[in-house]
């Protein structure tokens, strides 16, 4: 479900490495969380970003939630197709919704992050947790 060829944060963004520029996303777990994707806000380009700062917002019918960024560096291009059109982010977040692409400024930040496999699990330990909280009541319904 998750390229395995990327990097995850706690956060729920991706991060692709090619060469020293970074492609950062939101996963499809993240999407699925906030729902219908109405409007992003990003930085600009040539904004130097840090590592865990809050760099812009994603707006959807549900929510508002902070894009994070993993990794630090010089913005070096903003996704305006997401921009001007935020459904990208619903229907492809993994590849054509990507957001921004850095120019690393510190490539020992990627050792933070997670690989598919660890990040699957832990929103799947995330999901047990939460069908977990309504099994016993499911349970006593079918009794």
């Amino acid at each position: 479900m998750y390229p395995k060829e990327y990097l995850y944060s706690h956060e729920h963004e991706w991060v692709h490495v090619d060469g020293d520029v970074a492609t950062v996303g939101i996963t499809e777990f993240a999407q699925q969380e906030l729902g219908d994707v109405v409007f992003v806000d990003l930085p600009g380009v040539g904004d130097e970003i840090t590592a865990q700062d809050e760099v812009g917002t994603i707006e959807s019918v549900k929510a508002v939630a902070e894009l994070y960024t993993p990794v630090s560096g010089e913005v070096v291009e903003v996704n305006e197709a997401a921009v001007d059109d935020p459904e990208v982010l619903n229907e492809d977040p993994h590849a054509e919704g990507w957001l921004l692409k850095v120019k690393l400024a510190n490539a020992d930040e990627l050792a933070s992050l997670m690989d598919a496999g660890e990040y699957e699990e832990m929103v799947e330990g995330k999901g047990e947790e939460d069908a977990d909280d309504g099994d016993e009541d499911d349970e006593d319904a079918d009794d």
